[in-house]
């Protein structure tokens, strides 16, 4: 069976296969498709995001389609960046920008009050609409610098303090077992799975 993952992220995608290798499915993304639909992600939740691009791209593309929203919530700042995570520092976007506004805004602050969580959103839908919303948290601390060059967005700050190393250090075989993505796909693989039963038996 064909998924749509809606992004044209090349990472989350790669980590999104990783992730979903158990289930046989041919999954492409948005990058594959020119004509699909441009998503604006103006919801006030990563569900709400998650949910939009599901929807608003299985009713063209006439396919099953995994929407997800994710981002880092700081409890220091208030749970910011949340939605705004990708665009947090500005038009002139990266993951570097962002991290080093993320650094900055917390400098000075001990390791007690640098408390954050990563939150995963992951929507499934197709041509007949929203199938399932599913969510997934993962918790750590803000690193005082940025460390490894695993991973992306804020993974070379977001430290696990059972290792005591971030995310960006312990790479991906270890990551895809504890994530926020990993968490809130394991979810989202049982909802995959009832619906390809269903179609098969249709």
């Amino acid at each position: 069976m064909r998924l749509i993952v809606a992004t044209k992220n090349k990472k989350k995608l790669q980590e999104i296969k990783d992730i979903l290798k158990g289930l046989k499915l041919q999954i492409s993304s948005l990058a594959d498709y020119p004509r699909a639909p441009r998503i604006v992600e103006n919801g006030k939740t990563f569900k709400e995001n998650a949910a939009k691009k599901a929807v608003k791209t299985a009713a063209v593309m006439n396919a099953l389609v995994l929407g997800e929203d994710s981002g880092l919530s700081i409890d220091a700042l208030g749970g910011a960046p949340g939605v705004y995570s990708a665009r947090f520092s500005g038009k002139a976007k990266s993951d570097l920008q962002n991290n080093l506004k993320v650094l900055r805004l917390l400098e000075g602050k001990p390791l007690p009050k640098r408390k954050a969580h990563y939150v995963c959103a992951v929507a499934l839908a197709d041509k007949d609409g929203l199938i399932g919303v599913v969510e997934g948290k993962c918790y750590g601390r803000i690193a005082f610098a940025q460390k490894g060059s695993h991973g992306f967005g804020y993974d070379p700050l977001f430290l696990i303090p059972g290792y005591g190393k971030t995310f960006g250090q312990l790479g991906e075989a270890i990551k895809h077992k504890m994530s926020h993505r990993f968490r809130a796909l394991s979810k989202a693989q049982k909802i995959i799975q009832k619906y390809i039963e269903k179609q098969r038996a249709s």
